[in-house]
């Protein structure tokens, strides 16, 4: 009689029931390929409703080492390939100067891609470091000074779009942050003109949500680069209006994107500002207004979803 050791070694393998490490490898694959669909989509989509995008552009996008602008850069060079127009995709990386900053990690990464890319090396880190106290947040001029040159380069690449890596959550907690710390109802536009108005800067994550984006980055394997410009510094007052909107999100799933959506539904006659609508000039017509005063006793209405990009086809991840 065989011993169960010898058993065990000469059983056959049955080739039709996987066992617990293909199935789980399996799962990963499925949810994977999901993630890419649903990226790449909310991507075109957002491209498509904004017009960021058109025949011949030069797209320069901004790396900055971190997991969101690594996302941008791979799928828009996936939608290049898929889209309807003709476009070209450049990368841009400011080198800060950042003491420990590990320099060849994206020109390696970008010269693996094959596309073209260019470091711009400017010692902002010295004039942050000279002009910031010890101790307060350094991001705003850090922020101003990385547009002026970014700005400068695109113009001497002949980019027609600047592509920025901010994505929905970014542009809520901005909106939040400017209502609540700022006064403003102010969020970030996924399309806008630059400061000196020679540029178009994009934002073509506005519809992807950052829990995706990371979930990516693993995937990917992304070689991320920490800002250790501030020491990793957080704004506090970013930092409590993410935890607000995260808590919200936990405790009333579907919040957040009702309030996204709600960015693209204003309705200028049921708020304040007297730049956007006539109150003063306003008088009764003597017709029904559907608009009007009953207009706040509506329930909201679920926004229709965008066209996507439908030429584009998903491949699998590689």
């Amino acid at each position: 009689m065989e011993s169960s050791a010898e058993t065990a070694e000469t059983s056959p393998i049955d080739p039709i029931t996987p066992g617990p490490s293909r199935r789980r490898a399996d799962k990963a694959e499925r949810e994977a390929r999901k993630l890419a669909k649903r990226l790449r989509r909310q991507v075109a989509e957002a491209i498509v409703d904004y017009g960021m995008i058109g025949e011949g552009d030069r797209v320069m996008v901004c790396l900055s080492g971190g997991k969101d602008s690594f996302g941008l850069l791979d799928i828009l060079l996936h939608l290049r390939d898929k889209a309807p127009v003709r476009f070209e995709v450049v990368a841009v990386n400011l080198d800060q100067k950042q003491p420990g900053f590990p320099a060849h990690v994206l020109p390696e990464y970008l010269a693996g891609l094959g596309i073209p890319f260019r470091i711009e090396e400017q010692d902002t880190y010295s004039i942050v470091k000279r002009l910031i106290p010890e101790g307060k947040t350094t991001c705003s001029l850090c922020s101003r000074l990385r547009r002026g040159i970014l700005y400068r380069v695109a113009s001497e690449l002949g980019a027609t779009r600047i592509a920025l890596g901010h994505h929905r959550d970014d542009i809520l907690e901005t909106l939040f942050l400017n209502m609540f710390f700022g006064g403003k109802m102010k969020a970030m536009s996924p399309k806008l003109q630059s400061d000196d108005g020679k540029h178009i800067v994009i934002r073509p994550l506005a519809y992807c949500n950052e829990r995706d984006l990371a979930a990516w980055a693993e995937i990917r394997r992304f070689p991320i680069i920490p800002c250790n410009l501030c020491g990793s510094q957080e704004q506090a007052q970013r930092r409590q209006v993410k935890a607000m909107l995260q808590d919200w999100e936990k405790r009333f799933p579907g919040r957040i994107d009702t309030l996204f959506r709600s960015l693209a539904h204003v309705v200028p006659s049921h708020l304040m500002d007297r730049q956007l609508f006539d109150f003063t000039g306003l008088a009764a017509s003597g017709f029904p207004d559907p608009g009007g005063d009953r207009a706040c006793d509506e329930g909201i209405e679920d926004a229709a979803p965008p066209a996507a990009w439908a030429p584009i086809a998903v491949q699998p991840v590689r």
